[in-house]
């Protein structure tokens, strides 16, 4: 009881740490984006997304790895198997840094010709386009090497350097608000020198702070065959997957582009904006708890890794009702408030990515539960099958003449789709969970939670005329409304108890 005790303390305080690096980060870009946004102006902004995406279309390599890494780390800290996380590090890194070789091979060669071939970009913004494009691909290969050492981070659970970190990259990309406006430079080329130096700067403190405090960071030449061909095996089957969601991703950008022009592309990153700083909210819980879930399948501790799952489940999607439900109610005056002029588009993009959030999010936290296990095989099929789908059925519709706003619609069914089925793959690998237990008490209970707060909240939203009042006044009711109905129907008894405890203890007034 002590040790849970332990673990649950130390996630809560993983997790207010998190808060606050996301709370500064999210602050924070709402105002650069809106100053970007201007200063560069609707197209340029287009297209930083877009050739961005083009690097970013590769890092599914990347992404394959990093999950094999923060698994197979965490998995060895639960063991307490010092000798073999050192191991696991070191093979890690040259991993990656094999990866960095063979995504630069490819975006200088494919990506280079798509750029200046496929993509349409106004000719006399295509110098500007390949800097961003190179600088992109130098931000991806420190990325690609910095895995290693963020996994380390969060497998030791140390997410306090987050935050310390995010408050001196906030200021740092205030800085870069302010350069744009001083200097009498392309706006463009400048915004992505700016972006890279900042990216290398942070990197590099996270490596240092690595091979001060984690023993297992500092490099030797270690070789083990067995360890690489278990990390590739399941990274080979997360390469499916993670090569989907990009495609998804970027595939879906470059089709808008393709048929819309990079006007509607600022909207796409717009939105992408929007679902990174919403959904980085919810995620920092799974962040959190993330370790502890791996740490618990390799003691074997299956019981307590199925509680710990569902609570997280429940947990994040009320956590972030209390930002979408307000936010999308509201989502035409805050991105006037926020952006002034707001692209075409936005207001449906970023409506439909807001509620993509919710099974995204659920649907994440059950994926950890399956990683525990080290058996992809079949998550990875499914579910990137099902968002590879969203490309070809994207492109037909617009071929028939179908409004930009569809393959977002696309996206929400196919998350709802993978999320069922990744409840039913991870009780297939930990029979503890009950996917009916998971559809009776945790689905059912969030949706319905979610539709009775949005439904008074709108009738609210429509009696109210004064903009400014209507949106403090859906803030605050959609908050009442989620404390009470979160705390008899989402909240863990033993967590409502405690609260419950709290306030008697703290507020009210024991007779004497």
């Amino acid at each position: 009881m002590s040790e849970n005790y332990n673990n649950n303390r130390r996630i809560a305080k993983n997790t207010i740490f998190l808060y606050i690096r996301m709370g500064l980060s999210m602050a924070v870009s709402l105002y650069t984006s809106r100053i970007v946004l201007q200063t560069l102006g609707v197209e340029d902004y287009g297209i930083y997304g877009v050739v961005g995406g083009v690097v970013s279309m590769f890092s599914f390599l990347n992404a394959s790895m990093s999950g094999a890494t923060s698994r197979f780390l965490t998995y060895e800290l639960g063991k307490g198997d010092n000798i073999r996380l050192h191991k696991t590090f070191c093979m890690a890194f040259y991993e990656h840094l094999i990866i960095a070789g063979v995504i630069f091979l490819i975006c200088e060669t494919f990506g280079l010709w798509f750029l200046n071939s496929k993509l349409i970009i106004p000719p006399d913004r295509l110098l500007a386009a390949n800097w961003v494009f190179q600088l992109s691909i130098l931000s991806m290969i420190i990325g690609v090497t910095q895995v290693p050492y963020n996994a380390s981070i969060i497998s030791h659970e140390r997410m306090d350097i987050y935050a310390y970190v995010e408050m001196i990259n906030v200021c740092f990309r205030l800085l870069i608000v302010y350069l744009l406006q001083i200097f009498l430079f392309d706006k463009l080329i400048l915004y992505s020198i700016l972006v890279f130096i900042v990216s290398l700067g942070v990197a590099m403190y996270y490596r240092i702070y690595c091979l001060h405090h984690f023993s297992e960071s500092k490099l030797l030449f270690i070789w083990d065959y067995p360890l690489l061909k278990r990390m590739f095996s399941f990274s080979g089957w997360d390469l499916y997957g993670n090569l989907s969601v990009t495609a998804r991703t970027q595939g879906v950008n470059m089709l808008l582009n393709m048929f819309f022009g990079p006007v509607v592309n600022a909207a796409a990153s717009i939105s992408m904006s929007v679902q990174s700083s919403v959904m980085g909210f919810a995620t920092n819980v799974l962040t959190a708890v993330k370790p502890q879930i791996i740490k618990y399948y390799a003691q074997e501790s299956y019981n307590e890794m199925i509680h710990l799952i569902r609570n997280a489940v429940r947990l994040n999607f009320l956590l972030l009702m209390f930002i979408t439900i307000p936010l999308m109610i509201e989502l035409p005056f805050v991105l006037h408030l926020w952006l002034g002029e707001v692209p075409d588009f936005t207001y449906e993009f970023c409506s439909l990515t807001l509620l993509f959030n919710f099974f995204a999010n659920m649907s994440h936290v059950i994926i950890t539960g399956i990683h525990a296990t080290g058996k992809i095989k079949r998550a990875s099929l499914i579910n990137g099958t099902l968002y590879l789908l969203v490309i070809p059925i994207s492109y037909f519709v617009f071929r028939l003449g179908g409004v930009p706003w569809i393959p977002y619609f696309i996206n929400v069914v196919a998350v709802f789709c993978g999320m069922l089925s990744n409840a039913i793959t991870l009780h297939l690998y930990v029979r503890q969970f009950s996917v009916v237990t998971f559809l009776m008490k945790d689905l059912i209970p969030c949706i319905s939670v979610f539709v009775i707060t949005y439904i008074i909240c709108m009738v609210i939203h429509h009696a109210n005329s004064n903009q400014i009042i209507r949106f403090l006044v859906t803030i605050l009711s959609s908050s009442l409304l989620l404390l009470v109905l979160g705390y008899y129907f989402l909240l863990p008894k033993s967590l409502s108890k405690r609260v419950i405890y709290r306030i008697k203890n703290r507020f009210i007034w024991k007779k004497v």
